[in-house]
């Protein structure tokens, strides 16, 4: 999986953790996100989600700004490096499911695509169930 991860990150320092990857995925939607928005879109922990930002803005890769609306409110952005970066590393995720997608006659992708689907959204009940019940200590 290492080998894996640096043909699609990167290797070495410029190479961006998942969790900063995951919010480059999302900052690339949208012109721009407030910091409690992206932390819930993420589903982590607002100081998670902004250690994540942090290392991007650091990175040169995002930045942060005031709202315009209200000053206490942080508002994240791609930069133009991030977009670049978001690009290349979408570019070998194409190839990666390209190769993989090969496996499969086109009469087996819908089948494929519907078993996963399903099997997230078993993963997502399982999840959902867990908060729902006390943890048992």
């Amino acid at each position: 999986m290492g080998a894996l991860r640096g043909y699609l990150l990167g290797t070495g320092d410029e190479a961006p953790e998942q969790g900063e990857m995951d919010s480059l995925d999302l900052l690339a939607r949208q012109p721009s996100w407030r910091m409690s928005d992206l932390a819930e879109a993420l589903r982590v922990d607002p100081s998670t989600a902004t250690r994540a930002v942090q290392r991007l803005v650091i990175s040169g890769l995002a930045s942060r700004c005031p709202s315009d609306d209200d000053g206490r409110v942080v508002m994240v952005t791609i930069t133009e490096a991030g977009r670049a970066r978001h690009a290349d590393v979408n570019a070998r995720r194409g190839e990666l499911m390209t190769h993989m997608l090969g496996a499969f006659t086109p009469e087996e992708r819908p089948v494929l695509a519907d078993m996963l689907e399903r099997f997230v959204a078993a993963v997502d009940e399982f999840v959902g169930h867990l908060n729902d019940t006390p943890a048992n200590v």
